[in-house]
């Protein structure tokens, strides 16, 4: 060990919180204020009361509090919502954010589709991003694995410029976010957590906590999002942190929310156990004290259990080597709507039947299929969707 690292202060136990907010789904960008405001009274109220054990010194809005999942729902053009609904990063919304960052002396771990203006034009990425307890925004990362119905571009769909920017080693895909007093923050978004390798990869990186927003029922409902993430938790020795997202007012005209997301909050310690858990998901809190020294005397000093010091990386390496979902899909083209963004996926299953990956069913079924969101297909426009919604 080195002098430089004995003379490093202990991280002191804290408290680290997870908010479920309802929310608004957005239709101009203004509207992401009515979502904040209420995430201010929710976690005034949160740190009140958890406050009176610990310090809290993280606090983790879910994905979707600050926006909504507009694009999703209403199958939105993406340049479209990049120009007028994506937020900046840093901008008016993380400002809000670092007001009340500073105010309590917390970082905020949050997310929103945002514009990467200085890597590419006219695209917007889910991107998470950490706050500090000075306000100011110290972490941004691209949301590496988008699930079907979702619009934002990632890395890997502009992976040429991407490596060009960033450069292809495992910190342009994975950042870790180091801080001497909360430890090591590693972050991604909802669907990045059904790989195995997102956790492994931040946890290389140095990784310690683990923050992972928001899922939607079935997984929620059957138990996968939990298993999961305490599967990366133990994989890898590191806390997971994962809000759920609360009901959305959708279109927001409409007199009663709906809850697609199925509660089921959670944090989970470097073993894999859950040290706090929320079945509601409407308004709801989960808080846990996170010990990063005792994950770091563990790592170092435990034979069994400590599963990343036992690796044997070069065995591995071959099973990526042949590609499965295409790069490059929107360097020149913008991301494409549902039903047709569904045959870039369902010709990666036929890829993988034709390797013997998959073995192919005996009878061939109809798959999963898009429904349109809006009553007549043919109206694109945003303004029409809004007329059809009664959205105001």
């Amino acid at each position: 060990m080195s002098a430089q690292e004995t003379k490093r202060k202990a991280v002191v136990p804290y408290l680290a919180i997870g908010l479920s907010t309802s929310r608004r789904q957005i239709t101009k960008r203004s509207d992401c204020m009515i979502n904040l405001k209420h995430i201010e009274k929710h976690l005034k109220a949160a740190v009140h009361l958890v406050g009176l054990t610990f310090p809290v010194r993280i606090i983790a809005l879910a994905e979707g509090a600050i926006q909504g999942m507009s694009d999703e729902v209403f199958d939105l053009d993406h340049v479209m919502f990049a120009r007028e609904l994506a937020i900046d990063i840093p901008g008016e919304e993380t400002d809000f954010l670092g007001e009340l960052a500073k105010q309590y002396q917390t970082y905020i771990f949050a997310q929103a589709k945002a514009k990467w203006p200085d890597v590419i034009k006219d695209r917007f990425f889910n991107t998470t991003f950490i706050i500090d307890s000075n306000g100011k925004v110290i972490h941004r990362a691209a949301k590496n694995h988008v699930f079907p119905r979702e619009h934002s571009c990632t890395p890997h769909d502009i992976y040429d410029i991407w490596v060009e920017k960033f450069g292809n080693g495992i910190d342009a895909f994975f950042p870790v976010c180091k801080t001497e007093d909360i430890g090591n923050i590693g972050t991604g978004v909802c669907n990045d957590g059904v790989f195995l390798e997102w956790g492994r990869a931040l946890a290389l990186n140095g990784a310690e906590v683990l923050y992972r927003p928001t899922m939607a029922q079935p997984i929620t409902g059957n138990g996968q999002w939990l298993l999961q993430n305490r599967a990366h938790a133990a994989f890898n020795n590191c806390y997971v942190i994962a809000p759920q997202l609360g009901p959305a007012w959708c279109p927001p005209s409409i007199g009663f929310p709906s809850d697609t997301s199925g509660g089921n909050a959670h944090i989970v310690d470097y073993q894999g156990n859950i040290i706090s858990f929320s079945a509601s998901g409407t308004d709801t809190v989960v808080a846990a004290i996170i010990d990063v020294e005792q994950l770091r005397h563990f790592r170092e000093m435990a034979l069994w259990g400590n599963w990343i010091k036992d690796l044997r990386t070069e065995i591995f390496r071959t099973m990526y080597e042949k590609p499965i979902h295409p790069k490059n899909l929107w360097i020149d083209k913008e991301p494409l709507h549902h039903a047709e963004h569904d045959e870039i996926y369902r010709s990666n299953i036929r890829k993988l039947e034709e390797r013997g990956v998959y073995t192919s069913p005996a009878e061939h079924f109809e798959g999963a299929k898009y429904i349109e969101p809006i009553l007549d297909p043919k109206k694109r426009s945003w303004e029409e969707i809004k007329k059809i919604w009664q959205i105001v």
